[in-house]
């Protein structure tokens, strides 16, 4: 019968047994809940009077020794917690004590690498995940093909938090080291596919919701459109680039106001999206300044380049843990792509940003990484805690190809339209300045046909030109008023 303190339910479960002088046997129980019938493996480790006891010095978990790592998870961050190790001892001995004195030859002078291992994208089996667990459970293999994120101190807290990644397996597992007897022994690994194989809505084999798809089919659709023809039909390209920026502002502003349904609240996005895309193209047609609305599309490649440069490494580096400190660069590193030229500049952000809507929309049927680049930010926005998080994500073949596909698609769309628009005027003009020149000259020029003729309607002008001929051809005088 199970007993408190010498077992465990969990997944990814271990236990660790001290041996006694003399002691060759040992025993250990493994059972199912309720009887169920589960698929496992099983490691054992075996280590010696000098290698760290990991967990030993556990005040928070039920095991007297706790190897393990306990794993949280919800849609922004994955949150790893574990007990502290206390330094080796012999057989038989009584343990070296954990809080009574900090020195060289207590555990404070253990170390703890923190690792990461990702799984194949897209295989949610369970002979994948068994076969990684094997490949990485020991300190040798661990340091062989995972990545190490960090190390801690002693005296830093037990817990990392990383960026969730639904739909992809991750493993993570804690070596402690003594760095005096260089030595080092492994914590129980633990997985994590940041989703739910029991539930039926939103769980692990059907990540993608429909509308989410729709939404972002359409979206992609409408990238491809603006990556090659963008800047020819410019209307159609304001109102992309302002149904993004008002579709993500109020997306965030819904999300971290309301509780409502998901369905719902992208529904209201599309809505304020379409409303926002109106807004630009009536502001151009209206005002005519060409400027202000470049400037606004400029924006939109400032607020990808600035994403894409916290994708990177660069985005894990400890200073940017202030929330203060990676806003400001980022709001700086935003505006330095508007100052480019008008023409240039426009068709760059038709290319790069129509492209990466396409990434966007193959995502929503197909898990790729790229799609972190702006969704890091988005969690950003919506969860305070979210800067504690690592958002290292895995790079594998299927992120390689669409690289690739961004890359030529950007490209091609960029040559295209500059080659196509290098006899053209830089921008069109705005329909209604148009219309208020064309009426000023019709006031004015009295030597233009139009300045004596009414400003109605072709069809009514013509119509009354007929019913003056009849008049004329039957002898009468009278004046047609109009």
């Amino acid at each position: 019968m199970p007993g408190i303190g010498l077992s465990l339910t969990a997944v990814d479960s271990g236990l660790l047994s001290p041996l006694i002088p003399g002691q060759t046997k040992l025993s250990w129980f493994l059972l199912a809940p309720d009887g169920d019938s589960v698929a496992g493996t099983g490691v054992i480790l075996p280590y010696t009077s000098s290698d760290p006891v990991p967990g030993a010095c556990n005040l928070a978990f039920d095991l007297d020794i706790d190897p393990n790592i306990y794993l949280h998870y919800n849609i922004f961050e994955t949150t790893i917690r574990f007990g502290p190790a206390n330094i080796g001892y012999s057989r038989g001995s009584n343990p070296p004590a954990c809080d009574t004195e900090v020195g060289e030859n207590t555990r404070w002078r253990l170390r703890y690498d923190i690792y990461q291992y990702f799984l194949p994208e897209s295989d949610l089996s369970e002979q994948s995940l068994i076969t990684s667990i094997q490949s990485v459970a020991n300190v040798q293999t661990m340091r062989e093909h995972g990545k190490r994120v960090m190390t801690l101190s002693s005296n830093d807290k037990t817990e990392v938090v990383f960026s969730s990644i639904p739909g992809q397996g991750v493993i993570y597992s804690v070596i402690v080291r003594d760095p005096v007897l260089n030595t080092s022994s492994s914590y129980i690994p633990v997985h994590t596919y940041a989703c739910s194989f029991s539930s039926t809505l939103d769980g692990c084999d059907n990540l993608g919701k429909i509308s989410t798809r729709i939404f972002f089919t359409i979206t992609g659709l409408a990238g491809l459109f603006v990556c090659f023809f963008g800047h020819r039909f410019f209307k159609c390209e304001l109102f992309c680039m302002g149904f993004g920026f008002a579709a993500f502002l109020f997306f965030v502003l819904i999300t971290r106001t309301t509780k409502l349904d998901y369905d719902i609240r992208l529904t209201l996005t599309a809505v304020i999206g379409v409303v926002g895309g109106v807004i630009l193209v009536m502001s151009w047609w209206r005002f005519g300044s060409v400027m202000s609305c470049v400037v606004a599309v400029g924006l939109m490649l400032g607020f990808l380049i600035s994403s894409i440069v916290f994708f990177t490494p660069v985005g894990d580096i400890q200073v940017f843990r202030s929330n203060v400190v990676f806003w400001v660069t980022f709001s700086c590193i935003v505006p330095f792509n508007v100052s480019g030229g008008c023409l240039t500049g426009n068709i760059t952000t038709c290319g790069v940003a129509g492209a990466y809507a396409v990434v966007l929309a193959v995502n929503a049927y197909i898990y790729t990484s790229l799609s972190y680049i702006t969704l890091n930010i988005l969690k950003r926005f919506l969860n305070d805690n979210f800067s504690k998080a690592f958002t290292d994500v895995p790079f594998q073949d299927i992120d390689f190809i669409m690289i690739t596909v961004w890359v030529v698609l950007g490209v091609s769309g960029i040559v295209l339209q500059l080659y196509r628009e290098r006899t053209r005027p830089f921008f069109p003009p705005s329909p209604y300045l148009m219309w208020l020149q064309e009426r000023e000259r019709r006031k004015t020029n009295v030597l233009d046909p139009s300045h004596h003729t009414s400003s109605l309607p072709s069809r009514l002008l013509a119509r009354a030109r007929q019913l003056t001929g009849r008049r004329e051809s039957a002898g009468e005088c009278t004046p047609l008023l109009l």
